[in-house]
């Protein structure tokens, strides 16, 4: 038996608890980790309260995130003894997750531990910083460069934008922070944003045609910001979408595409293949320094404090990154 975060759904709506589970009751897979962190991401906050449609099988682990050492394998890849990483591939929407004490996953889902990451700042990392990296490289592959001009990072006290902001930041990109909270320009200072702008500025409905001002963009938002975005972004420049805070509605024209030869660039990190998270993590490992990543850490929690957590994370009461430790 372990212990793990169990979601279940009836006629009355849906539990969610932190119960004991039986380890034979884990699903199919090739590898069994012990894990030893995990994190809290939006979707996770959504599949916890309920407030999304983002678990698709009962009952459920959430946890799309974890970090854990391989106990048994059938497969040849993994032996016994490997610290491994597991970002996405629908675990804690379809498969059970990371937010419990053990874990049954299928090899191909894995990456080795980087070197340079104790398992707990992999978590600090987690989905939200990974999803970053593949956008900084989304970007940097698109041809956006420094002397260009500047580029913004909507959502950025989010796990996501604080990533953003620190990697675009250290590879020498003029870094604009768009947030709704005013009094975390310091933090988003010592990420690395050389300014900031008012989230109200970009959450209004706007005009599908503005004055250029961004070389680039990584948006987590959605709906009337991204087109904002879109809609301020330079000629040939690009938006690296990643994310429906604000919601999955686009309001706008094809003006920006057309007229601007503007690129939105779309960044799915949930079935993203090795040769594309890879490249991600590498990134990270080169260039998240270790003071920021604990500045963007947050707070480490325990599992039975990750339920109360996911609803502050919906509510937008949480900045940075949440890591849970699943033994605590």
């Amino acid at each position: 038996m372990f212990s793990g975060i169990l979601i279940s759904k009836d006629d009355d709506g849906q539990k969610v608890e932190v119960a004991q589970i039986d380890e034979a009751d884990l699903p199919e897979g090739d590898v069994t980790i012990a894990v030893e962190y995990s994190t809290l991401n939006y979707k996770d906050g959504l599949a916890i309260t309920g407030k999304g449609p983002v678990v698709r099988k009962w009952p459920m682990v959430p946890g799309i995130d974890l970090v854990g050492t391989v106990t048994e394998t059938t497969g040849s890849e993994w032996k016994p003894g490997d610290k491994v990483v597991l970002n996405g591939w629908g675990v804690g929407e379809t498969h059970w997750g990371g937010l419990a004490q053990k874990a049954k996953l299928k090899s191909e889902w894995l990456i080795a531990l980087p070197e340079s990451f104790s398992p707990a700042q992999a978590m600090s990392i987690g989905t939200a910083g990974y999803t970053a990296a593949l956008c900084v490289e989304a970007l940097v592959k698109a041809g956006v460069t420094p002397d260009q001009g500047e580029v913004l990072v909507t959502g950025a006290t989010g796990g996501v934008g604080s990533v953003a902001v620190a990697l675009l930041a250290k590879a020498g990109f003029t870094v604009v922070a768009a947030t709704g909270k005013a009094s975390e320009s310091d933090y988003l200072t010592k990420l690395g944003a050389s300014s900031t702008i008012a989230r109200e500025e970009l959450s209004e409905p706007g005009k599908p045609f503005q004055k250029e001002r961004w070389a680039g963009a990584v948006d987590s938002v959605g709906s009337n910001t991204l087109a904002n975005v879109l809609a301020q972004t330079k000629y040939c420049g690009s938006v690296a979408c990643c994310g429906l805070a604000q919601g999955a509605d686009l309001k706008t024209t094809v003006m920006p595409f057309i007229l601007r030869g503007v690129s939105l660039l779309g960044v799915d990190s949930v079935m993203a293949p090795r040769d594309a998270r890879k490249p991600a993590w590498d990134r990270l490992a080169k260039d998240l320094d270790p003071s920021l990543l604990e500045l963007i850490a947050g707070k480490e929690i325990g599992l039975s404090d990750a339920i109360g957590a996911a609803g502050d994370l919906i509510d937008g009461k949480v900045r940075g990154r949440i890591v849970v430790d699943v033994n605590k």
